[in-house]
């Protein structure tokens, strides 16, 4: 079983696959190592990736791109405001606040969520490697950015659970490309080694500071810019060339989508050029506009100027890195930069101003990401034996829970996880309640443009006060979990059982099932402790105290906790602890709405499976038509009479005027008769054809075999060969022989005199199972081995003794004389024997 890495990015979407041999990336079914981040709708089908961008401007208002930047954000956010002058398709708000889009499906209008839309581009990378792969896919590691909030991270879980994958880990962008770099790494050690890895992809710029140790990296910190990107850099140029071309063509493009797009695709092209010539470049477009041609020309010193502000932003958030994680450029051994927009020289120059080093490419630019991924779901699939790697993530902003204090019911908030903290880890919160309680968990800096501060609430049962009417302990695991999501995992009430130390053992026979098995258990700090006269008292307010559990370290304290347990069952007082469920309410997908929009999504596969099965059928009665129409004036020509030709070419020309007129839109199964009816009449000709070509090759094997088993016949007359073979069995060989031979003679003549256009009396195939049949039945008697010839015996002289080399008169060894043997008898038999010889 395979496991896949996805890097589903802004423009375009990267598969990796972990194999035996190590990690490649996967081709779609164009050959293309990256397949476009685009759905488009038809009146009958969906196209995803290479067709739908394919069809972009013939079909603007349904194709969809860049719906990764709207994900899991109100339709009122600022951001998504701002990201509406980028898409030319109709958008709207859904009624619970979500952006919805609007396209015409299956000829009617219909509005589908962004988390679906991104589903179906899952669906289509998940095709691409099933394709590729030829197994079933289900596991995978999905990329996303640093700055991906939890209602982001959440909805895209949501939509890979709809287009049926297991999502193993969501994988920060800069962690995935330092594991492809640090991974094969030889010369790391125990002193940290810093590189920072800098990603300008289509639409945002990441930069991130990492330490390498042997077999180890940690994440320092991180810094990005969310809305800067290649295709600001792009738009440079498009509002340079809409002015030019207003004032010199009296052009307005900007009212005119499909002009804009265009502009927009070669303003990249001419990008692309640029980085990688210093020259003055044209940029030339026919038809445009208005039917007008357009022109201009653009040169990198003017590109650089135009987007100064640009690479100024670029440098604020570079040095933004340093002073976040307190590095120097001294104390940095290398920076890799990666993304597709990397390559522009004005950000390589300022990676050497910023870093005072020469920006590196060790990396794949545009496939480290996908790469990083599928090694980190080979490591996490039980599939695969990976070697030991640690990966220390970030939280990128800082995490407060809130909660309603015991006394005062007033709304108390404590940070529990600052920004840039190790992820995945754990704090264990202790509170005191008689009663069941919430707790809301969110982002701490209120300046954060993360749309909801809130992440979710989370409400804990079934708490029952002590029996003399106290605060009951319960403790609450805060958790920040592989994929960079936090909740609230667990919770625990804590219950002290009082227990005379002489009856200790007696009662531990009469406590309840639960109890016996809590007392089993190891007392780690997330389940037991012993409450004694040194155990901490409860706060008098009841507020909460807190301990740290790095998920690193959690199988230490497990066995510090068990070389414990001989102390702690010393103890008077037992302690049981009760797990408590707990209510969540995040903004994520219920059970019953993902299940609809599974079936939703299963629909529309088997609809684009039909149109496509059905375009197949089209496309292959249109196929048998034209390439037989000229195949008949050539290889096909002597292979039928004139009158079948007539009547052929004129099928053939029906079938092409039903083809564009009433067979333009049929089912599947009328496609089908319509080829069965052209076989019908073309395959007989074709027949004749490949029977001619192969006819020639299946009579000289066929004779081939029929002489070397006379050969065989004739030796064994002549007392030569095969003396070791039976009678009986001799003679089946040459009945089988006399049997083919004859068949064989049979059909030469009437071969020989064939017309191309007349049907043979024998076929290829025939004559080959003859051939199968005589070789199947002779072949195991002739090469039957000859029986093993014993050693002579050891010859002794008079005294007794063995002989001396020169007492014997033979040297050679029993194998060699028998070799001799028998190659004079042979030797004898050719000379009475002339006609056995064979002639070179």
């Amino acid at each position: 079983m395979s496991v896949i890495g996805i890097d589903f990015g802004n423009e375009n979407c990267y598969i990796a696959v972990a194999r035996a041999g190590g990690i490649e990336t996967i081709a779609n079914e164009y050959s293309q190592r990256s397949t476009p981040t685009y759905v488009a709708f038809g009146e009958k089908t969906r196209d995803l990736g290479v067709t739908a961008k394919n069809k972009q401007i013939t079909n603007l208002k349904n194709t969809l791109f860049s719906f990764k930047r709207l994900i899991g954000r109100k339709y009122k956010d600022p951001v998504i405001q701002s990201e509406m002058q980028y898409v030319p398709f109709l958008t709207c708000e859904l009624p619970n606040g979500d952006v919805g889009v609007k396209v015409n499906y299956l000829q009617e209008e219909c509005v589908f969520t962004v988390p679906q839309v991104m589903a179906m581009m899952f669906t289509k990378l998940k095709e691409i490697a099933e394709s590729n792969l030829r197994i079933k896919v289900q596991d995978c590691v999905v990329s996303v950015p640093v700055y991906y909030t939890d209602v982001e991270r959440r909805a895209i879980l949501n939509s890979a659970e709809i287009a049926g994958l297991n999502v193993l880990r969501l994988m920060n962008e800069p962690t995935a490309v330092a594991l492809a770099y640090g991974f094969y790494k030889q010369d790391l050690t125990e002193k940290p080694k810093n590189v920072v890895f800098v990603d300008l992809g289509s639409a945002s710029l990441q930069a991130t500071a990492v330490a390498f140790t042997n077999g180890k990296l940690k994440i320092l910190g991180s810094t990005w810019n969310r809305n800067l990107g290649g295709r600001d850099f792009d738009n440079v140029l498009v509002r340079h060339f809409v002015k030019e071309f207003n004032e010199k063509y009296k052009l307005d493009i900007l009212s005119n989508n499909r002009a804009v797009i265009r502009l927009l695709q070669e303003c990249e092209k001419l990008k692309k050029q640029m980085s990688a010539n210093s020259l003055e470049l044209p940029l030339n477009i026919e038809c445009f506009m208005n039917d007008k041609d357009v022109s201009g020309r653009m040169k990198r010193e003017v590109f650089e100027t135009l987007s100064e502000q640009l690479l100024q932003l670029i440098e604020y958030t570079l040095v933004k890195l340093l002073h976040d994680t307190h590095l120097k450029p001294d104390d940095i051994d290398s920076v890799q930069v990666v993304g597709g927009s990397s390559r522009i020289p004005a950000f390589k120059s300022l990676i050497q101003k910023v870093f005072g080093k020469e920006p590196s490419t060790t990396l794949n630019q545009d496939e480290a990401v996908a790469r990083g991924c599928a090694l980190q779901c080979a490591m996490l699939s039980p599939t695969f034996k990976v070697r030991d790697f640690a990966i220390t993530d970030i939280q990128p902003y800082p995490l407060k829970i809130v909660y309603k204090a015991v006394k005062t019911e007033d709304d108390v908030e404590t940070e529990i996880f600052p920004a840039f903290h190790p992820a995945p880890f754990s704090r264990l919160l202790t509170f005191y309640r008689t009663e069941p309680f919430t707790v809301e968990v969110h982002y701490a800096d209120k300046t954060l443009p993360v749309g909801d501060l809130r992440l979710g609430s989370f409400t804990v049962l079934n708490i029952n006060p002590t029996p003399e009417g106290d605060n009951i302990k319960v403790k609450v695991k805060a958790r920040i979990n592989i994929h960079g999501i936090a909740s609230l995992s667990s919770a625990t009430m804590v219950e002290k059982v009082n227990v005379v130390p002489n009856e200790q053992q007696e009662n531990s026979h009469s406590t309840d099932n639960s109890t016996r098995e809590s007392e089993n258990k190891p007392k780690s700090e997330e389940a037991m402790e012993s409450e004694n006269e040194n155990a901490p008292q409860p706060p008098p307010n009841g507020e909460i105290s807190s301990e740290e559990m790095n998920e690193e370290k959690q199988s230490n304290n497990k066995q510090e906790n068990e070389k414990k347990e001989p102390e702690q069952k010393k103890s008077k007082n037992l302690v049981k602890t009760i797990e408590l469920p707990i209510k969540s309410d995040v903004p994520s997908l219920s059970k019953d709405e993902l299940n609809n929009l599974i079936e939703k999504e299963a629909k529309m596969i088997m609809q684009d499976k039909m149109e496509k099965e059905k375009a197949d059928a089209k496309n292959a009665v249109e196929e048998y038509v034209y390439d037989f129409r000229g195949k008949l004036s050539a290889e096909l020509e002597k292979f039928v009479t004139d009158q079948e030709r007539n009547q052929i070419k004129q099928i053939l020309e029906d079938t092409e005027d039903w083809l564009y007129d009433e067979g333009e839109d049929q089912q599947k199964s009328v496609y089908v008769q319509k080829l069965d009816y052209l076989k019908k009449h073309g395959d007989p000709v074709l027949f004749r054809y490949t029977e001619w070509e192969q006819r020639p090759a299946a009579l000289n094997a066929l004779g081939s075999s029929l002489q070397l088993v006379l050969k065989a016949i004739q030796s064994y007359e002549a007392k030569c060969q095969y003396a070791h073979i039976d009678k009986e069995d001799m003679m089946k060989v040459k009945s089988v022989w006399e049997q083919k031979d004859q068949w064989h003679g049979q059909y030469l003549q009437p071969l020989a005199k064939l017309q191309p256009h007349q049907d043979p009396p024998v076929t290829v195939a025939a004559i080959k199972k003859e051939k199968e049949d005589l070789e199947g039945q002779v072949w195991p008697i002739l090469s039957k081995p000859k029986p093993k010839v014993e050693p002579p015996a050891e010859e002794k002289n008079v005294n007794g003794q063995p002989q001396t080399d020169s007492e014997m008169h033979d040297t050679s060894n029993p194998s060699e004389k028998a070799a001799k043997s028998q190659l004079s008898d042979e030797k004898a038999c050719n000379q009475s024997h002339p006609e056995n010889m064979e002639t070179n």
